[in-house]
């Protein structure tokens, strides 16, 4: 990464950049760790692996896509600034270092699988939505857990597509392609099994819905144009080009950004209890559909006819004007329709319906408590009896477990079949947590401007975390404290 060396890019924006990346990848890990063990080991009893809801197994395994991918970037920002500081030469050439161990690094992390952490849980949430508005449970439940886990798998063996114009050797060049293409597989039996979902269902067109219906094809779309520039000579055409950024976008805003806007109309009735106006909401979907698809289909032509990514503009009589001219007014239709849509949250939050318990009929958990739920979430904890408890008869019961209301106790469970393990009560409310998060604020926002902020905040950080981690007394016998 030759030009973000000292020499090239002096002053302290890069500086700041750089450990500010590291430090948001610590907290990302930290964040990843506790939904795992969440996750595993204190779901509701009867809550076994293969009653989880899909959204959360799509959490599940970004987390751990998290746990596996972030150290790359991290490991990058920390030798960047570590030439920067303290002249480590990582990536100048000149100086024995690398200039492509800082792409390798980066693309490791970036794509893939951080494309796929980002939406993956855009599947999760379709996956969650779509079987509540077919009025049936999702098809082929087990496949598409597989094809979660196998997308997380296959994504850390794709980084390379991204450097084929670097001088791959030819072998590692067709086995990042091979890998580029497989990936789409497990993509392509989430989408079938949708589909499937929807075909035997009865289907409810709610606001919710229709941007999963919308994001179905835009997905499609943007899968076929990666499989497209998997294929080394294909990519070597179109690299750099406004293909990439057609491509790029219809992955990213229809794989995400669609479930997104859907999870926000599904679940906001759950968590402010007010619904969302539907009128205002075929409004959003229909502008944003067709002023995306105005927006970046053309950008397939501009770039196949050699238009340039990351130029901020171009010379005339190359035959250019009239798609950009269409992605010009996509983009303004598409702010038109975020417009809505934030007109549509503030009326809706203040004047809209009371939603209920369960507006939409659904059958997972969250919707067993009331909108929007108590702190507490479940007063007595519940027992699951199906992937869809609320959906069968004596699906959810209610039972005692002993846990004190006098402690902020919880009920862990088994890994597998999630059966009553032990009881487990967290620590009293604490200082010492935002005090050890500011100790360690300070020493990264100290290292951007000298290396020696790094032993010396190390003091204060040691000091906080002692006093988090200090043993506590054992918690009061029940009835006093």
């Amino acid at each position: 990464m030759p030009l973000t060396e000292q020499s090239y890019a002096p002053g302290k924006s890069a500086d700041i950049w750089a450990q500010m990346i590291t430090f948001t990848e610590v907290a990302g890990l930290a964040v990843a760790v506790q939904l795992i063990v969440t996750i595993l080991k204190m779901r509701a009893p009867g809550m076994s692996l293969n009653r989880m809801p899909i959204f959360v197994w799509g959490s599940l395994v970004v987390s751990f896509m998290v746990v596996f991918a972030m150290p790359a970037v991290m490991l990058a920002s920390s030798a960047l600034i570590s030439d920067r500081l303290v002249q480590t030469h990582f990536f100048e050439p000149q100086k024995g270092g690398d200039a492509l161990l800082y792409q390798h690094l980066f693309w490791f992390f970036g794509h893939y699988p951080e494309v796929y952490m980002i939406f993956l849980p855009g599947t999760a949430f379709v996956s969650s939505i779509i079987p509540t508005f077919a009025r049936r449970p999702i098809f082929g439940y087990t496949p598409m857990v597989a094809a979660l886990i196998g997308t997380g798998f296959l994504a850390f063996g794709l980084w390379v597509h991204h450097m084929f114009v670097t001088g791959i050797p030819q072998l590692g060049a067709a086995f990042f392609t091979a890998a580029s293409m497989t990936v789409a597989v497990p993509s392509g039996v989430q989408i079938f099994c949708w589909i499937a979902t929807l075909w035997d269902g009865r289907l409810v067109y709610r606001t919710a819905l229709l941007f999963c219906l919308g994001f179905i094809p835009v997905f499609v779309i943007g899968g076929l144009s990666g499989v497209m520039v998997a294929s080394v000579p294909l990519d070597m055409q179109v690299h750099d080009t406004y293909f990439v950024v057609a491509h790029f976008h219809y992955v990213l805003i229809g794989g995400f950004l669609f479930p997104l806007f859907g999870a926000f109309y599904y679940w906001i009735p759950k968590i402010a209890g007010r619904m969302l106006s539907e009128r205002l909401g075929r409004w959003h979907f229909w502008l944003f559909f067709i002023g995306f698809n105005l927006t970046f289909f053309p950008m397939h032509w501009l770039g196949l006819a050699g238009m340039p990514r990351r130029v901020y503009t171009y010379p005339e009589g190359l035959g250019w004007h009239g798609m950009n001219l269409l992605a010009s007014i996509g983009a303004a239709i598409i702010a038109v329709s975020v417009i809505v849509f934030l007109v549509n949250v503030a009326w809706s939050l203040r004047k809209g319906a009371i939603a209920g318990d369960n507006p939409w009929g659904a059958g997972t958990l969250e919707w067993a408590t009331s909108s929007p739920p108590p702190p507490y979430n479940f007063a007595a904890v519940p027992v699951v009896a199906g992937r869809e408890p609320l959906w069968l008869d004596n699906g959810v019961r209610r039972v005692a477990t002993g846990l004190r209301s006098d402690i902020r106790e919880v009920l862990v469970t088994h890994l597998l079949d999630a059966s009553p393990d032990h009881r487990y009560a967290f620590p009293d409310p604490s200082i010492w947590p935002l005090l050890a998060a500011l100790a360690t604020t300070a020493m990264f926002i100290g290292s951007i401007f000298t290396p020696w902020a790094v032993p010396i905040g190390a003091v204060p950080m040691f000091v906080t975390f002692t006093g988090w981690f200090w043993p506590k007394a054992d918690f009061p016998p029940e009835g006093g404290r």
